[in-house]
């Protein structure tokens, strides 16, 4: 007999019960997101893999070890399941003229991301993010506002600790000039190094900063630190940035060894962090990357964004306390016989014509059986049609959460009786503080 097949290992299905809770979750951040005049984007989740050598660096750990590339049979293209979405976004801005032919752009997007990693908690080989990307905006105010619209969607959540790192990675310029003091403080120490700080000392030797070996701590706190090099006009759009996010009450760290892992960022970068997800601390991150256009053929366009990944922020949300009620019906239609399984099919029809959510009873059953089911949907009521009903071309309405017995009601008046009973028990559940 054939083993029964699973899916690929770190790809996840999301069940019903959990699905629901994302879509509830995908509506507030889409509501949020337009809040701040953000408009959806949605690209392929297959790219050609030079869009992320380019884009990402050719020896980041994404590049280097992570992304599922592939060739293409028919043409031999070299193909990659996108592992981040900010490279195709800009593809699609440069492809379509949108900043040139319509000014500076608010755009978000989110869907499933692709990276070979190892699965634990918290970090998966299929994964989600929602990302807001600001193309066309040079000044310091459009990092500020993306900073402080995660904090308001925190805020929206009901988010407990989390709390905001910030730093500037200066121009390309500065970056160079700390990267040569850096790998000579580095060689010095060259040594006391492990096997990935060796690999990264002359390729990235940023990333090393952001090494998370205890045994290199003190060493990369002693570090010759990229403030230090930031000339007057990156430290002055640094300022603002930090003076906007002081103005609206954020509380901030400057983390001086946060660095990012992609290759394109310049100037402002920040990641919101938490201690609820254990290693998995980071929910969000982002910054400038005012190269990035012109680096992929654009003409020079000065850009910032973030992402922040779903999976993590569904289960910081949980730790909140936020959830989902799940999908219910206002109905659930049961029946038994011919003429009233006939009839039911039109009653759920001209229910849903007006707006409500109806389940259908499909399949044999008692009406004993079926009315628990009914029950069970967490429907406010119940449609009885038996053979009297049928006959007389009308339905039983029988509240299932509230009060009151079942009445007989026309078809035509089905919806006004069906809307009546939901309202009566709105205001039962509103009126009904626990009181004695």
């Amino acid at each position: 007999m054939s083993k029964t097949l699973q899916a690929v290992r770190g790809m996840n299905d999301i069940l019903p019960d959990e699905a629901e809770a994302w879509e509830h979750f995908e509506d507030i951040v889409r509501d949020w997101l337009k809040s701040y005049g953000y408009r959806p984007i949605r690209t392929p989740i297959v790219e050609p893999t030079p869009l992320f050598t380019r884009a990402i660096g050719e020896v980041t750990d994404i590049v280097e070890k992570e992304m599922y590339s592939f060739e293409d049979a028919l043409n031999g293209e070299q193909l990659t399941l996108r592992p981040e979405n900010t490279a195709s976004c800009v593809r699609a801005a440069i492809q379509h003229n949108l900043v040139a032919s319509h000014g500076p752009q608010r755009l978000y997007y989110h869907g499933p991301m692709f990276r070979h990693e190892r699965p634990q908690k918290g970090r998966y080989r299929q994964f989600h993010q929602i990302g807001a990307e600001a193309l066309g905006f040079a000044g310091p105010d459009i990092d500020a506002e993306l900073i402080i619209m995660c904090a308001r969607l925190w805020d929206d959540l009901g988010l407990e600790d989390v709390s905001l790192e910030l730093n500037s990675l200066g121009s390309a310029e500065e970056r160079g000039a700390h990267r040569a003091a850096l790998i000579a403080y580095l060689e010095q120490h060259q040594a006391r190094l492990d096997e990935d700080g060796k690999r990264r000392l002359y390729t990235n030797p940023l990333r090393i900063l952001d090494t998370k070996n205890p045994e290199l701590q003190d060493l990369v706190e002693a570090a010759p630190r990229l403030a230090d090099y930031l000339g007057d006009e990156s430290r002055a759009h640094f300022e603002v940035v930090q003076q906007l996010v002081r103005d609206a009450g954020i509380p901030f760290r400057i983390n001086h060894r946060l660095v990012r892992g992609l290759d394109y960022y310049n100037r402002t970068v920040f990641e919101w962090v938490t201690t609820r997800l254990g290693a998995q601390g980071t929910v969000c991150a982002g910054g400038r990357y005012d190269g990035l256009v012109e680096q992929l053929g654009g003409k020079p366009t000065p850009a910032a964004g973030f992402a922040m990944g779903v999976e993590r922020l569904l289960a910081l949300w949980r730790e909140s306390g936020g959830e989902s009620d799940g999908a219910q019906p206002d109905a659930y239609v049961v029946h038994l016989g011919d003429e009233a399984r006939r009839l039911a099919f039109r009653a759920a029809e001209a229910l849903r014509t007006h707006g409500f959510a109806v389940v259908l009873h499909c399949g044999d059953g008692s009406f004993k059986s079926q009315m628990k089911k009914a029950d069970a949907s967490g429907a406010a009521v119940a449609l009885v049609i038996g053979e009297d009903e049928a006959a007389a071309g009308e339905v039983g309405l029988k509240p299932l959460r509230g009060p009151g017995g079942q009445q007989r009601i026309a078809l035509d008046a089905l919806p006004e009786a069906v809307a009546e009973l939901l309202y009566t028990e709105d205001e039962d559940n509103e009126g009904d503080d626990g009181s004695l």
